[in-house]
């Protein structure tokens, strides 16, 4: 794959040419070929996105908030994740504006070189008690991450989507989401060994760090990979032809995308809420109510990551012969259900926990493989490229950005049937929204 598009070609596009390049073959951009950009790009971004959250639980409380009682150093440490979903959309936006005045490819350079800046800061970062103002600059680059997240965006998933063949849909969609439970797994393993290897001391002195450094470096390869095909000029012919260019956001409200963009938003809400119950704050939770030991949580985590990664081909599968409505229609109902025998399954010791693991990860990986562009063709050609981009932005700011603070808030103080009203309202959402865009469809 990457034979095909050496780095030389990165810069000899600005050097002068003496001889007209061939014309391009038809069909030389195949859905196979986007789909690996696609997932090379996502999983580095999610590797990025659960190495912070995982910090959040097993770092930041005791780093950044030391004094406070656990549960308000949780509350503290994720108020500060949710930053990065609220500031998400305005990288969208901004990084619109940069393309239409530079390009894709700078862009995409100054959106990954924002999100390292940020990443590789937070790991060189000492705790509050060394000084005072840590918590500020950290809440600082994970806002920089999250306008990086939002103007990385290269519109490589809605050209899979548009190339796929119509009987596939569902299988390429899926492709594109595959990246989140292979890029948790990953950052769910290194903090396990990391923490089971090292002593308290160590690991809150340097050994946390390590993970952000690598995904530092993912970061890197990542951006070279990535702008080896959006900068090809197959690729480049590809995305012009399909329209995939940055529209103005005045031109999508006033075209009526925003209805679709708020229906896209909610479409797969279950899914997004889902996300972080089973990822983030269970870990938060069991460490204060639970003995488990963390790092034997974390590799229960791994397992249900590598489940999750498994049963994700499962959906495109279910998708391309049922339809992808239906699916994310279903999957949100059993979400619902998943949700209300929550409490009693994490309330259930050692054995209830890991079935709560096993059935979230499992919902997880059938539910997220299409929750991505669920509604995407309701969007006219020209707004599409950002219609997509934005929906997934609120979806990530509605259903997951205050998860973890909001169920932990409400099951320290109410108990753990907050999970199940998460979960339900989730639900509610999806079934709304995929109802309306029905009705409109018709």
């Amino acid at each position: 794959m990457y034979e095909r598009f050496p780095l030389s070609r990165l810069w000899s596009a600005a050097l002068p040419r003496r001889e007209v390049s061939p014309p391009h073959r038809d069909g030389a951009v195949t859905p196979d070929d986007i789909a690996v950009g696609v997932v090379v790009g996502r999983a580095s971004e999610y590797f990025d996105f659960f190495v912070y959250g995982l910090a959040s639980v097993l770092v930041f409380p005791a780093l950044f908030f030391p004094g406070q009682p656990p549960l308000q150093a949780l509350l503290a440490s994720f108020t500060v994740f949710a930053l990065a979903f609220i500031a998400r959309p305005l990288g969208t936006l901004g990084g619109m504006a940069v393309q239409r005045r530079f390009g894709r490819g700078a862009k995409l350079t100054l959106a990954m070189f924002g999100l390292g800046t940020a990443t590789c800061t937070m790991a060189l970062l000492p705790g509050t008690a060394e000084w005072s103002g840590a918590v500020m600059l950290l809440a600082a680059c994970r806002l920089l991450q999250g306008l990086g997240i939002g103007a990385s965006w290269d519109g490589l998933p809605s050209l899979l989507a548009m190339n796929a063949p119509a009987h596939r849909r569902g299988w390429y969609a899926m492709l594109g989401q595959i990246g989140a439970p292979v890029g948790f797994g990953l950052a769910a393993a290194l903090y396990a060994y990391l923490w089971t290897h090292l002593s308290a001391e160590d690991f809150l002195g340097w050994g946390w760090r390590f993970p952000f450094f690598v995904a530092f470096a993912l970061n890197v390869v990542a951006l070279f990979a990535r702008l080896q095909l959006v900068l090809d000029d197959d690729y480049a012919d590809a995305l012009r032809q399909n329209e995939l260019e940055p529209c103005d956001l005045r031109e999508l409200l006033q075209s009526g995308g925003g209805r679709t963009l708020l229906i896209g938003a909610f479409a797969a809400l279950a899914s997004f809420a889902l996300v972080h119950l089973v990822t983030v704050f269970p870990l938060s939770w069991l460490s204060l109510s639970s003995p488990r030991e963390l790092g034997e949580l974390l590799w229960l985590q791994v397992a249900g990551a590598l489940v999750a990664a498994a049963v994700m081909p499962l959906s495109g599968w279910l998708a391309d012969r049922i339809g992808r409505r239906t699916t994310l229609g279903t999957l949100s109902v059993a979400i619902g259900m998943f949700g209300l025998v929550s409490p009693f399954l994490l309330d259930g010791g050692a054995a209830g926990q890991n079935l709560f693991f096993l059935l979230g990860f499992a919902l997880f990986g059938l539910s997220y493989g299409q929750a991505a562009g669920a509604v995407a063709s309701a969007f006219a050609a020209r707004l599409r490229y950002l219609g997509a981009a934005l929906s997934a932005d609120l979806a990530w700011l509605v259903g997951a950005a205050c998860a973890p603070v909001v169920v932990l808030y409400l099951s320290a103080h109410h108990g753990l049937g907050a999970v199940s009203l998460y979960l339900l309202s989730g639900m509610a959402g999806t079934l709304a929204a995929l109802g309306i865009h029905k009705t409109l469809a018709k």
